[in-house]
């Protein structure tokens, strides 16, 4: 069986990305809240453990803390940052309110060797960290040493080694800390022996049976938006089951340009699956008309979807499973830090479970798997390789009420955006790029008249991993090319911008 790594999620906006980087490094890892079942961790079988950090104060009362179980499990543990301060605590140390608080870049100097660093740093040496934290530990349990010192912290890092227990005050995972990656690596190989022989390629083909397993003779019916994870599903699917599997296609009338040809073509003509194409845009429309409150747009958009893919499953008949393109932050995102259920449901996925009246079993053969890693199945490009696309589709690119005029106006705009992009060969270097409707209109002036329009927003970023990301730096004479043709061939638009936010730590969404 694969190596697997145990991440205790303690609330931090990054836990993913420690996720991230164990499975870059070529070992499977999973998320559990820190409260999770002791015997699910057990059953988990962790070869290593690693706790997040988190927004808490270990000195406060009420805190969270490790399950005693993992300290008896005989297995390296890494505590990052609050994970590390509730290690010591746990294991006897004291942690104390520090007057000298570190957030942002800073430097640890390494005073000692230890395997964590072998290889990356060498005592002496001085490199620099993402820190984020106000309190410090004070004095460390029995067996512990210092092999690291911040400015701020006098035990920045920590090891015993007798029973490979590590801890660091800074966050590894994020790209501030330039050789955290190696840190985790070293972690996950020269402390706990990880093989690192976990692939997308074996991913595939044990997901592709696990479904076979699953489904066995039933039927499966899978609702598609138009995105790349539904559609990726469906694929994997249709490989593992064959004509077993039947797609309903709603069309809410808020895709890309051309986008709902393109689903119909590629699954009907290319897969030759068969596919339930149901134009709902005038119902969608109606129901978000006057309707400003993104989140309420969400909802309408999510609730209608079940509608109307239950309306057309019931057409259908005799579908045992349902088929969903949930990815990993979904899952983890519909469980809170303390176990309980998020109060808000991504887009149309039902990560919790189904309505009643639907009376099947859920399919996710991608439910493991981080957006960038769908890239990695080896399904066709054009099929994976599209710019991320959100299930409410242009209703959240639309702020304020949507209407059909507004919808028609921003699919052109970003169908001249996405051209441009392509043309200059840029698409593969940007993550994602889109256009906005921005609920302002300005007064120009256009050729001899006046116009007063709408404001149309550009965004285009860079990302490995979905989760973090900077704006594309383009030349001012593309935007400049771009800004005259989505002003010359687009009514209702006299003026164009360009966003240059970079994405924060932990968001998952651009909407």
């Amino acid at each position: 069986m694969t190596d697997r790594v145990l991440i205790l999620d303690f609330g931090s906006q990054v836990t993913q990305l420690i996720a991230r980087r164990v499975r870059e490094s070529g070992v499977y890892c999973e998320i559990f809240p820190f409260n999770a079942d002791p015997e699910r961790i057990r059953a988990f079988d962790p070869k290593a453990v690693i706790f997040s950090g988190g927004p808490a104060s270990v000195t406060a009362a009420e805190t969270p803390r490790a399950p005693d179980l993992v300290f008896d499990l005989g297995v390296p543990i890494l505590g990052i940052c609050y994970g590390f301060q509730t290690l010591c605590a746990q294991l006897g140390g004291e942690i104390s309110t520090s007057e000298h608080q570190e957030f942002g870049r800073a430097y640890v100097e390494l005073t000692d060797d230890c395997v964590l660093t072998e290889g990356v740093w060498q005592p002496g040496e001085r490199h620099q960290v993402w820190m984020s934290h106000g309190d410090r530990p004070v004095r460390l349990p029995d067996g512990f040493r210092a092999v690291g010192v911040s400015d701020g912290a006098p035990f920045a890092m920590i090891a015993d080694d007798s029973r490979r227990f590590y801890g660091i005050l800074f966050h590894p995972e994020v790209v501030h800390t330039p050789d955290g990656a190696k840190l985790l690596a070293n972690f996950t190989h020269r402390v706990a022996g990880c093989d690192g022989d976990w692939t997308m390629a074996a991913f595939r083909d044990q997901a592709v049976a696990a479904i076979r397993a699953q489904v066995g003779d039933g039927r499966v019916i899978c609702g598609l938006s138009g995105g790349v994870d539904s559609s990726v599903a469906a694929v994997l699917i249709h490989e593992a089951v064959g004509e077993q599997l039947s797609c309903i296609f709603v069309d809410h009338g808020l895709l890309r340009q051309d986008e709902a040809s393109e689903v119909v073509e590629l699954f009907r003509g290319h897969y030759n699956i068969p596919l339930v194409h149901r134009d709902a845009a005038e119902l969608f429309l109606g129901k978000l008309a006057g309707v400003d409150d993104p989140e309420a747009k969400r909802k309408i958009i999510g609730a209608t979807f079940i509608d109307v893919f239950d309306e057309e499953a019931r057409q259908v008949g005799g579908a045992d499973f349902l088929a969903q393109g949930t990815l990993y932050p979904d899952v983890i995102e519909s469980v809170s830090f303390t176990g309980g259920p998020s109060v808000t449901i991504k887009s149309h996925h039902n990560v919790g479970g189904l309505p009643a009246r639907m009376r099947m079993k859920l399919v996710e053969p991608l439910r493991e798997l981080f957006k960038d890693e769908v890239r990695e199945l080896g399904l066709p490009e054009s099929l994976v390789g599209r710019h991320p696309f959100p299930g409410p589709g242009l209703a959240i690119r639309i702020p304020g009420a949507v209407t059909r005029e507004k919808a028609d106006i921003l699919r052109k705009a970003d169908a001249i955006y996405l051209d441009e992009i392509r043309k200059a060969g840029l698409y593969d270097a940007i993550w994602q790029a889109f256009a906005v409707l921005l609920p302002v209109r300005t007064v120009g002036v256009m050729g001899d008249a006046r116009t007063y329009d709408f404001v149309c927003g550009l965004r285009a970023v860079t990302s490995t991993d979905g989760m973090t990301a900077d704006s594309y730096p383009f030349e001012h004479a593309f935007l400049s090319q771009v800004a005259t043709r989505i002003i010359n061939e687009t009514r209702g638009i006299n003026r164009v911008v360009y966003d240059v936010t970079s994405k924060p730590p932990g968001t998952i969404e651009w909407e």
